[in-house]
């Protein structure tokens, strides 16, 4: 699904959970908020690479080129019997599901987790600071840092939802290692499971100027029997600024 820029924040929500058109609807009184094409005064192209840095610069406001709500468009991922068996029912229970609530977590506002937030039909922008690349989404105003200080996971990690990141620049891509989930999340709108030992390894790469690869590889033992791939692309939009989005429980956005 290609998607404009000046999309609105009922449609959204729409596509992120199914929602009929008409309840949608109730939305059309909100202010056209979700990074739409607010001027940014300071806005400037990425510079090219610094010889003496060495760091590739992935900054700006990033938004997904084609939604789809598959991480796997044309295949299922290789699960272990328990997880083929939830993701199953989660989507039974999806096309069963009432006008005003479904079983998808991010309705009941619990954050989508990686890599799924990055493929919200939202904005996020990217920031590259000295020792660390923190992203900013606008879905539900979340902040994901990934430090590049050379520290490790720590061993007693508590479990999150966008869990613990740790990153590299190798040559011209931005290499991000996360551990550290709960389980609470899935990492696609159809249902897709992972348990508390899924690892997620990215590795993102500007092919050019106005396009953003993020590949993922999906590796969860308790859930898959191997480890899987995926990849994402995103637009630079760098007329957008990121927005204010405020969520509250069964999708009121206020």
């Amino acid at each position: 699904m290609k998607l404009g820029r000046k999309f609105k924040a009922a449609y959204s929500l729409r596509i992120l959970f199914g929602i009929p058109v008409v309840f949608a609807a109730s939305f059309a009184f909100l202010p056209a908020s979700f990074a739409q094409t607010a001027p940014q005064p300071h806005s400037k192209k990425s510079q090219p690479l610094s010889s003496a840095t060495a760091k590739p610069d992935f900054s700006g406001v990033w938004f997904v080129d084609e939604y789809h709500r598959n991480l796997l468009p044309n295949e299922d991922p290789p699960f272990q019997p328990w997880a083929e068996a939830l993701f199953k029912q989660r989507q039974a229970a999806s096309e069963n599901r009432g006008p005003d609530s479904g079983p998808d977590p991010t309705e009941r506002c619990i954050p989508p987790g990686i890599p799924r937030t990055m493929s919200q039909p939202f904005p996020w922008e990217i920031v590259q600071a000295r020792d660390r690349v923190i992203m900013i989404f606008e879905y539900q105003s979340l902040v994901r840092q990934i430090y590049m200080d050379g520290r490790g996971h720590p061993k007693d990690l508590e479990s999150t939802y966008m869990g613990h990141a740790i990153g590299k620049y190798e040559g011209d891509a931005l290499v991000i290692d996360t551990v550290g989930f709960n389980d609470k999340t899935w990492l696609d709108p159809m249902g897709l499971p992972h348990s508390d030992a899924l690892h997620v390894t990215e590795r993102i790469r500007r092919v050019d100027h106005n396009t953003l690869v993020d590949e993922y590889t999906i590796d969860d033992p308790k859930a898959y029997t191997k480890p899987w791939t995926a990849k994402r692309t995103f637009e630079l939009k760098p007329d957008w600024q990121i927005q204010e989005y405020v969520c509250s429980e069964n999708n009121n956005v206020k």
